[in-house]
C-alpha cells in the first residue's frame, strides 16, 4: 500500500508498528560504522502526501479488513529533524486518521533534540510522540570522535535532559566493539557512565558489524581497526553493566549480532547478568555461533 523509498530501517521493537516514511535519509549520514542511508540524500517529505498515502490503509482499518493501528514508527534515520510545523501536521494527521494509537516513535540523534526547546518538545509529546531510539553507540568521547557521532557524551546528556523534561522516553542503543581494540574497556565504561547520565527507559547493546564501503572498512583494511576478540566483546558487556546505574532500564543483547543473548532490568538483575557473563567467559555456557549471527 505503501510506496517506501527504501530500504526502510526500523527497530525489532517496531516490528508489529505501522512504518510512515516522513524524511528520507538521515540528516547527519557521517557515523563512520553506517552504511543504511549512504546511498539516500536527506530531504523532508510534504507531509500531505505523507497523509494521502495512508488513505487505503485507513480505509481497510475502518471497514475492519485490518486491526486497529496502534503503534507508528516514524522513519528515515532521525526523523526528529523534522520542523515542528512538519510533526504537528503529521501527528496531527495521525491522530485523526488512527483514534485507537498509544504510541508513536521515531529514530533520533542528540544533535536533533538539542535542536529542539523542551517547550517543543512537550509539544510533540502532547501529540503523541512518546519514545525515541537514540544511539550513542558509545559514552567514550575520543570513541564518540572516532565514529564521528555528532555528539559528546555531555551534549547526549543534555539531550536525554530535554527528552526527560517532556516526558518523552528514551531507548538507547550502544555499540560493542565500536572502538576497537584499543580503547575498548573505556568504551564500555563510557556507555555505562552515559546510560546512568541519560537514564532511559530501554537500553540495548549490539555488535559491530564492518560494512563494507564505510570508513570504519576502509580503517579496518589499512589496519586501524579491528573488532576486539568474543572475549574482549563479553567483556566490554560486563564493563557497561558495573557502570550503567539507571533508575529503571529493561536491558537487551539479544540482538542478532551479539554472541551472548541477555534480557533484565537493570540495575533490579545486574548481579545475575554479571554472573551469566562470568559464567559464559568461564566456557560455561555456549555462545551463539557465528553462522546464526546478523547484522
Amino acid at each position: 500500500m505503501l510506496n517506501y523509498e527504501g530500504p526502510v530501517y526500523r527497530p525489532p521493537s517496531e516490528a508489529d508498528s505501522l512504518i510512515v516514511q516522513a524524511t528520507i535519509g538521515c540528516s547527519w549520514n557521517h557515523c563512520t560504522y553506517c552504511a543504511m542511508y549512504r546511498h539516500k540524500a536527506y530531504r523532508e517529505r510534504e507531509i500531505g502526501e505523507v497523509l494521502h498515502e495512508l488513505q487505503p490503509i485507513v480505509a481497510a482499518v475502518q471497514a475492519e479488513k485490518l486491526a486497529p493501528v496502534r503503534r507508528i514508527f516514524v522513519a528515515d534515520g532521525d526523523a526528529l529533524a523534522m520542523p515542528m510545523a512538519n510533526w504537528r501536521a503529521l501527528l496531527q494527521g495521525l491522530n485523526d486518521r488512527f483514534p485507537r494509537l498509544n504510541r508513536i516513535s521515531c529514530y533520533a540523534t542528540a544533535r536533533n533534540l538539542l535542536g529542539k526547546s523542551v517547550d517543543e518538545l512537550n509539544e510533540l509529546r502532547q501529540l503523541g510522540l512518546s519514545l525515541l531510539y537514540i544511539g550513542p553507540e558509545s559514552g567514550d568521547d575520543v570513541t564518540l570522535k572516532r565514529i564521528a557521532k555528532g555528539a559528546t557524551f555531555a551534549e547526549h546528556a543534555e539531550a536525554a535532559s530535554r527528552a526527560h523534561a517532556a516526558g518523552i522516553k528514551q531507548s538507547l542503543i550502544f555499540l560493542l566493539g565500536a572502538a576497537g581494540l584499543e580503547r575498548s574497556l573505556e568504551h564500555a565504561r563510557g556507555a555505562g557512565k552515559l546510560t546512568t547520565a541519560m537514564d532511559p527507559r530501554y537500553v540495548s547493546l549490539l555488535t559491530v558489524t564492518v560494512v563494507p564501503n564505510t570508513p570504519l572498512a576502509t580503517l579496518q583494511k589499512k589496519g586501524r581497526f579491528q573488532v576486539p576478540p568474543v572475549q574482549g566483546l563479553i567483556e566490554e558487556i560486563r564493563a557497561f553493566l558495573l557502570e550503567a546505574k539507571p533508575t529503571k532500564a529493561i536491558f537487551r543483547s539479544n540482538h542478532a549480532s551479539n554472541y551472548l543473548p541477555l534480557s533484565g532490568q537493570i540495575p533490579r538483575d545486574t548481579s545475575q547478568l554479571l554472573a551469566t557473563l562470568d559464567a559464559a567467559l568461564h566456557d560455561e555456557i555456549p555462545l551463539r555461533p557465528e553462522w546464526m549471527r546478523g547484522l
